[in-house]
């Protein structure tokens, strides 16, 4: 692989448009960090089959969901990523429903003192929304991020694509080629988060 990287990257689209803006910046950061030799994965949420959290507990005992269905897969893909680029368009002021049935199931990492089964896993935050002003979400996207930390991921950056109604992502080159940077830099740096607390509002969107 080019420059020797080990590293593995993997791309979590939680939008029901499989080419649609949100897939578009995803695969732009996992373009990026393949291009310095990482493993780069890409999984369409909208496409499995992932069902709903039935708040048995069982995996608190052993960490293993019993669910029989696509997010056994992506619990194993997940595990052995390090780094997850999560993407969602925003509807409703908030994450798709595809997307929540993903965060719900990851609870899962989680043991029964509600300590993180993960280690030194490292996120990156993708959203995209319809309205143009880019703080209309900022809360929500702080409170994401907040509960992503609280289990286990070590959050590096949120990337924000507002107005993207009126102007696709492909209509931005800056955008794209700035996601494709930040792939190629977490493909070959160790780098450090956010070290998100819940009370910090300092989270900014880098594009």
């Amino acid at each position: 692989m080019n420059g020797g990287s080990s590293i593995k990257v993997l791309g979590l689209v939680g939008s029901p448009k499989v080419d649609g803006n949100t897939a578009k910046i995803v695969n732009a950061i996992l373009e990026g960090a393949a291009e310095n030799g990482a493993e780069a994965v890409t999984y369409n949420l909208a496409s499995l089959d992932i069902k709903g959290c039935d708040a048995c507990h069982r995996c608190q005992e052993n960490g293993c969901c019993v669910i029989d269905d696509d997010m056994q897969e992506l619990y194993q893909q997940i595990e052995e990523a390090d780094t997850v680029v999560l993407g969602s368009p925003v509807y409703m002021w908030q994450m798709t429903a595809q997307t929540k049935l993903l965060i719900d199931r990851m609870t899962a990492f989680l043991r029964p003192n509600f300590s993180s089964r993960l280690d030194n896993k490292k996120l990156i935050l993708v959203f995209t929304q319809g309205i143009p002003d880019r703080d209309a979400f900022e809360p929500y996207f702080e409170y994401t991020a907040g509960l992503l930390y609280y289990l286990g991921f070590d959050v590096l950056e949120i990337i924000v694509a507002a107005g993207t109604d009126n102007l696709e992502v492909t209509f931005r080159p800056r955008l794209l080629e700035k996601s494709r940077d930040l792939g190629k830099l977490i493909s070959t740096s160790y780098l450090r988060g956010l070290q998100y607390r819940g009370d910090e509002s300092g989270l900014t969107p880098s594009i």
